[in-house]
């Protein structure tokens, strides 16, 4: 069992992982940048370590500084949440040869899905269907345009080392094609330092689907059904659901089937997320695997009731999944997840400054994590989520009556949040009828916007 947790990441992950810490008796340590000596996340923790100026890649990003903090306190582990350095292989590797647990995956792991085009192959090779593209990373843009002409247009480049939308480009023919390349190329070389590309069939209108995993030493593998991803701009989730409207119990089996051998391809331990793309005909491809526990991870823990830090602490301890080996986790319900975000709603533009007043909803179903609290002051350095508003009802209308609920008695005055946009969304008639794809936001917020 671990006894001391240092949680590099801040907000409202660092506040959750410290409620699972606190029901296990695991003592926490908070760091922290300059800007952050207010956040919610240091004041709960039992210790906290200032690690540098608010620049991210001076404190959060900076390795030296986290690893030294874990040693100074006394850290026998560290939980890396979701973005920062949750996905650096090197800094896992880095956390091991200093004695600590990783609270995720092997570095090995994280390396191997992290590289896009390599994951793309090794899923392949276990059996699950992936789209038409590059076998590999890309040469050059005249290498791009001869796999194009085979596949058919449109085609996508993504990076290698991609992820959250970055180093992505679409293309509808070879000139755009050629632009495109050079943007992708300078993008991802800028965003990971690796500008290397690969390609794929550009799926139109299609669903994004995801699987929660959980994998432990022993090589139990399991997963805990899907969520609804589509509503999205740019590549950025805005609200996620579970279970999806589409998907009925044998396609969701097959799913399942596929995201337990990919996390099997990539020796994974730990929570995870298998990501789809599921075409019109109900057709599924692989996308990619997030090596980290997800924004949205509350999401299934409302629909399964397990409580998947809580597992993922279990599992860097040593110790089994807590879920009975001859019971199959299934849904129960309906829960959907609100992204709240600090940001003009009508232009997604950030919207920091200081909260004067807040109140959060309440009543049955709904429960709110977030940092946020009266007097708080929104920095302007980092992502711009605050909060994540969620309800659960027993079927999908009464989750999303509930949703409407909790979001017009959420109160954050003094800046702008993007509860209107989501209150439009949830009054919209396709979202309400569950036909809706990827494309959804481009009729409130098109691409040229």
């Amino acid at each position: 069992m671990l006894s001391k947790i240092l949680i590099a990441n801040r907000g409202e992950i660092a506040v959750r992982i410290i409620a699972a810490c606190r029901e296990m008796g695991i003592a926490t340590v908070a760091v922290h940048s300059e800007a952050d000596r207010e956040c919610l996340h240091v004041k709960l923790a039992d210790e906290s370590v200032c690690i540098g100026p608010a620049a991210s890649t001076d404190s959060y990003l900076n390795v030296t500084a986290v690893i030294s903090a874990a040693e100074i306190t006394g850290a026998d582990a560290i939980h890396p949440g979701y973005g920062f350095l949750a996905e650096n292989a090197r800094f896992a590797e880095i956390a091991s040869e200093c004695g600590l647990v990783f609270v995720g995956p092997s570095a090995e792991s994280i390396r191997l899905m992290g590289n896009k085009s390599a994951a793309r192959r090794a899923v392949a090779e276990a059996g699950v269907p992936v789209l038409p593209g590059s076998e590999g990373a890309l040469e050059s843009s005249d290498h791009a345009l001869v796999l194009a002409e085979g596949i058919g247009y449109p085609v996508i480049l993504k990076a290698s080392a991609g992820g959250g939308g970055r180093g992505m480009r679409l293309a509808w023919d070879g000139d755009e094609l050629q632009t495109a390349y050079d943007m992708a190329w300078n993008e991802a070389e800028k965003a990971f330092g690796d500008p290397t590309l690969y390609l794929e069939k550009f799926v139109q209108n299609p669903r994004h689907i995801e699987f929660q995993i959980l994998a432990d030493e022993q090589g139990r593998v399991v997963h805990l059904g899907e969520r609804e991803c589509s509503i999205q701009r740019r590549h950025q989730k805005i609200l996620e659901e579970a279970p999806s409207a589409v998907l009925d119990g044998e396609l969701r089996a097959e799913m399942g089937r596929a995201a337990v051998a990919v996390a099997r391809a990539a020796r994974y331990v730990s929570a995870g997320t298998v990501e789809f793309l599921l075409s019109a005909d109900k057709t599924f491809t692989f996308m990619e695997m997030n090596t980290r526990i997800q924004v949205e991870h509350p999401v299934t823990e409302l629909v399964t009731g397990v409580d998947l830090v809580r597992e993922q602490l279990r599992v860097a301890g040593g110790e089994p999944i807590s879920i009975p080996k001859r019971r199959q986790v299934r849904p129960r319900g309906h829960a959907i997840e609100f992204r709240i975000n600090a940001e003009d709603p009508d232009t997604l533009r950030p919207s920091p400054g200081r909260i004067s007043h807040l109140v959060l909803p309440g009543g049955p179903g709904v429960r709110v994590d977030t940092h946020l609290y009266s007097g708080y002051t929104v920095p302007p350095y980092y992502d711009s989520l605050i909060a994540k508003l969620l309800v659960y009802g027993k079927d999908r209308k009464e989750a999303i009556v509930r949703g409407r609920r909790a979001l017009e008695m959420f109160r954050i005055e003094g800046i702008k949040t993007s509860i209107p946009l989501q209150l439009r969304i949830l009054d919209d008639p396709e979202f309400q009828a569950g036909d809706f794809s990827t494309s959804f936001m481009e009729r409130y917020m098109p691409e040229k916007s």
